[in-house]
Formats: structure tokens, C-alpha cells, sequence
């Protein structure tokens, strides 16, 4: 971790810069399987947690351990988000985040069979933040060596 770093602002950028653009790779851990996109929905007022609309026959729906990596678009913060998939059993929760753009994927809209909605019950990320100093993008151009105060952050953080 760098020492220089504080997780807290960190972890904001994070936040920040997730959602306005929410959309992550999912693989469940310890499964043979490739990740894959999809749309976090985040809710300012849900600590630890966010949702995913799938299928029942979606590689995640089995729920369990897994991991979401994120890419700000920008390209200046990474994350390795680490979490537990669970089926979201309360109506409201569903009900509340539910938009024509979902309903786009399900064929019969709301009230389709295969509606899935996963709460995503975050434990902890790495989290890099690429903010090079003036001087390491100097060095970068010019191909010398960056530190790592230099290149930006990486902090680990419980979420």
C-alpha cells in the first residue's frame, strides 16, 4: 500500500468516478469461468453494496464469493472490488431501481421468469489511482525511472 496515500479519498474517487460510469466485469471466484460486464446500480444511501439485474441462467446467478474489476473511464483509477453475490428478496429494492432501460433486457419486462436481481455485499478493494506527478511524467517521456509517489496511488481498503 502507499503510505502517502489516504484510503478515505481514495475510496471517494472511487465512488466518484464508478458512478458515473457503473459498469464493471463480474466472475465469481473459485469458478472456471470467464468475467463479465455488467451495469452496477449504486445507491448513495447503501453502504457496502450495490445490484446487478441478470438472468437465472446468467454465469453469476449462482451467487457466492466473487470479484468486479473496475476501469474509471477516464483510465485513472483501477479497482478490485471483492464481495459476495446474493439474490435480492425484497420487491422494493427490485421495484425501486427497475427503468426502461432494464426492462429493455427482459422480454417480459418486469414480470419476466428469468429476472434476477443480485446484491453485490462488498468486503474490501485494491484500489490504483494513476495521478502522476509532474515530475514522474517528466521522467516517464523521457524513459527514467518512476517512484511510486511518482505514478500515483494504491491503497486496500475494507468497504
Amino acid at each position: 500500500m502507499d503510505e502517502t496515500a489516504n484510503p478515505a479519498d481514495v475510496r471517494e474517487r472511487m465512488w466518484e468516478k464508478l458512478s458515473k460510469s457503473p459498469f464493471v466485469m463480474v466472475s465469481l471466484t473459485g469458478v472456471d469461468q470467464h468475467a463479465e460486464p455488467m451495469t452496477a446500480i449504486l445507491d448513495e444511501d447503501a453502504s457496502s453494496k450495490f445490484w446487478f439485474y441478470t438472468r437465472r441462467d446468467n454465469r453469476v446467478a449462482p451467487g457466492g464469493p466473487a470479484m468486479a474489476q473496475f476501469t474509471s473511464k477516464d483510465h485513472k483509477v483501477f479497482a478490485c472490488i471483492r464481495g459476495n453475490l446474493t439474490p435480492e428478496t425484497d420487491q422494493a429494492v427490485v421495484d425501486k431501481y427497475w427503468s426502461n432501460m432494464v426492462e429493455a433486457w427482459f422480454d417480459g419486462g418486469r414480470n419476466d421468469p428469468n429476472l434476477l436481481m443480485l446484491r453485490f455485499e462488498l468486503q474490501d478493494a485494491e484500489i490504483w489511482e494513476g495521478d502522476e506527478s509532474l515530475l514522474g511524467k517528466f521522467k516517464m517521456l523521457t524513459g527514467q525511472k518512476i517512484s511510486g509517489e511518482e505514478a500515483g496511488r494504491h491503497v486496500e481498503t475494507a468497504l
